[in-house]
């Protein structure tokens, strides 16, 4: 009976459910056995049904139109048709050619909203932009964006929604989901928010010694640390964010190691400083291990009363259970969904919450207002007029059909260094996949290698290769007026035109490079073995995007072109953007490794033994670090650790405790 109900017999599903049925209509054990057996079958089979329309209404459609067909984004002809331009690069003009085509390099710039895009730069003619945009029609670009903006369920391997635009939408609009307005909920949200970083900045909140905040340390980790990291470093050198944050200190603790403890916690007055810890579950290993160690650090200077954990710490997380059982009042929690993936998280209360603090819930608001202004453009513009719907289709263009896997973003604004490591993760995390939306292989290149650095930093590092080595799609990204200006009378420009006299220069000079006959005319007496080392054969793509400032405005808008660039791309390549099964098995594994090290270092196994069930390798590396650990300092925890803080050394308010 079992093998027909449940292991999955010869017979039809349903009919193997009809037989199991009728058996289990007659009294006994075996029957009632049977019973519970189809009950746990009917939910799976529901929730495995449920999981497959889904897929099927996401996923791309037949030619024909059929909702029943799934065609992967590889067997369409508008996709046959790219890969076919793709293949003639050979026949392709120059940039320095392409370039001098007016008509194509008008067709070429987008504008909206102060943002202007220049993409003429891409290895990509007229012909082949059209067939990019052939292909967004045929992998339904548009529909896929209409269903995220409603709330379907496209994160299909979840079973949720993906809604980081709701978290920013216009307070009079409204998305049901599952009967639920979530806008509405977002703004109960943000109204706590305003309201308990309003008494904190005006001295209603204080510690448990009556002091009032000034300093907050934001303890998460991913995007729960990325994102804020990025918006915090962005408005530092505002001048409108400094006044506002004059006499305060946002710092962030996202590493489980105890070394950004110390950089966390050095110069901190435990009396004026409130810890924000967020996690979704209240349960991530390293930002609960390190929300631990600080209220140990809390507590150490202020008691373990439990007013020290109640006016020092707040949560951001969905777990109320566990928020409580810290020791964190429940009215100091603030929720997210799990419709908010972790690196889309900012604009929910990971980022509003410690960013408010710092800088005041008005300036928030502008942020989340510029990310709704994208998010109307990208919603709402054609696609060919669309900014990161261009942006999506030139990231696969280059990536899976030219070839060139890295992707370097290049700020001109010291303000926005934060910006690769924080888009690094949404992109790479977002569309580092090898399955389709149905779970079978991938059999092109998905995903980008994201990274990045400041101009004219980057100049000085890794722009050798970028113009002479290896091709890599670049983007430059401007300011027209900088957050800082300094002009010295003489010199010929200012500080900040001389940084963006390099802006200009780079995209150029990647497009045009130099030829041995214009390096020839420039040297003439220049040694022949040496020409050849000076030659730069451009032809490398890149696009620049110019923002007319950098205010909290327009960096919620440089946030969402590249949030729904991202998007674009998984929309295209078929696959799951929003889900990150592979993080899981480094966690499976390290959880191993940990009761290893507690056996011997907690429990006093002896160190022979270490690493006895890992393979040779891990065993040897295991052995040599816990022989390094006991041959400089006591292996077991209780010879070696008097206080938790026995080996600890950071500057604590005043005082530097230097071992």
């Amino acid at each position: 009976l079992e093998r027909i109900a449940v292991r999955g017999s010869e017979i039809p599903f349903c009919d193997a459910m009809k037989v199991a049925l009728f058996v289990a209509s007659g009294g006994g054990r075996a029957a009632q056995a049977v019973r519970r057996e189809v009950a746990i079958q009917r939910v799976g089979a529901k929730a495995r049904y449920a999981r497959v329309a889904r897929t099927q209404r996401f996923a791309i459609r037949a030619v024909d139109g059929s909702h029943d067909a799934q065609v992967k984004p590889h067997e369409l002809p508008a996709w046959q048709a790219v890969a076919k331009a793709a293949a003639a690069s050979s026949s392709r003009p120059h940039l320095k050619e392409l370039m001098g085509d007016l008509q194509r390099c008008l067709d070429m710039f987008l504008e909206y909203d102060g943002i202007l895009m220049d993409y003429s730069r891409q290895l990509l003619t007229l012909e082949e932009k059209q067939l990019l945009l052939e292909l967004a029609a045929a992998t339904n670009v548009e529909e896929k964006i209409a269903a995220m903006f409603r709330g379907d369920k496209i994160n299909v391997s979840e079973d949720r929604s993906v809604l980081h635009v709701a978290l920013r939408a216009a307070r009079e609009s409204t998305l049901e989901v599952d009967g639920v307005d979530v806008v509405a909920e977002v703004y109960a949200v943000l109204d706590r928010i305003k309201e308990f970083s309003d008494a904190v900045r005006s001295g209603e909140h204080v510690g448990a010694t009556g002091k009032a905040i000034k300093d907050v340390i934001c303890i998460g980790i991913g995007g729960s640390f990325l994102g804020p990291a990025f918006v915090h470093t962005a408005l530092e050198t505002e001048p409108s964010a400094q006044r506002l944050a004059s006499g305060r200190r946002l710092r962030f603790l996202a590493n489980v190691d105890p070394e950004d403890v110390a950089r966390a916690l050095s110069g901190l007055n435990a009396e004026t400083t409130l810890v924000v810890v967020v996690s979704k579950t209240f349960t991530t290993a390293e930002t609960m291990l390190n929300a631990r160690t600080v209220r140990a650090w809390l507590q150490r200077e202020l008691g373990s009363g439990k007013d020290v954990v109640a006016k020092h710490m707040v949560a951001v997380s969905t777990n109320a259970n566990l928020v409580k059982k810290y020791g964190i009042d429940e009215n100091n929690m603030f929720v997210f969904w799990d419709w908010v993936g972790g690196r889309y998280s900012v604009s929910s209360a990971v980022g509003v919450l410690p960013l408010a603090l710092q800088y005041g819930y008005e300036m928030v608001e502008q942020f989340l207002t510029g990310m709704r202004s994208v998010d109307q453009h990208f919603r709402t513009a054609r696609v060919g007029r669309n900014i990161p719907v261009m942006m999506g289709l030139l990231g696969v263009w280059n990536a899976t059909f030219l070839g060139f896997p890295t992707n370097a973003l290049l700020p001109y604004d010291q303000a926005l260094s934060k910006l690769a490591p924080h888009i690094q993760q949404v992109a790479m995390e977002s569309n580092g996949k090898g399955v389709f939306l149905d779970g079978t292989p991938v059999p092109f290149a998905t995903g980008e290698i994201i990274f990045g650095e400041p101009g004219t930093n980057g100049q000085h590092s890794f722009y050798q290769l970028i113009h002479q080595g290896r091709t890599m799609p670049c983007d430059f990204i401007g300011v027209s007026l900088g957050q800082q200006n300094v002009y010295l009378e003489g010199e010929p420009v200012s500080n900040h035109d001389e940084l963006m006299s390099n802006f200009f220069a780079q995209a150029d000079a990647l497009a045009y490079g130099k030829t041995l006959d214009e390096v020839r005319a420039e040297n003439p007496t220049l040694d022949e073995t040496l020409l050849p080392h000076k030659v730069f054969h451009g032809n490398r793509p890149s696009l620049s995007i110019l923002l007319p400032k950098l205010t909290a405005y327009e960096i919620g808008q440089l946030l969402a072109l590249y949030e729904h660039r991202v998007a674009v791309e998984g929309f295209v390549w078929g696959i799951n953007s929003f889900d990150q099964w592979g993080v899981e098995l480094g966690k499976i594994l390290a959880t191993k490794m940990r009761q290893e090290l507690s056996e011997v270092r907690r429990y006093g196994r002896p160190l022979q033994t270490a690493g006895k069930g890992f393979n040779y390798s891990t065993s040897r590396m295991l052995q040599a670090y816990l022989k390094n650990i006991s041959e400089r300092r006591a292996l077991l925890y209780s010879d070696a650790f008097n206080d938790p803080f026995e080996y600890f050394n950071s500057c604590v308010g005043d005082e530097c405790v230097v071992e």
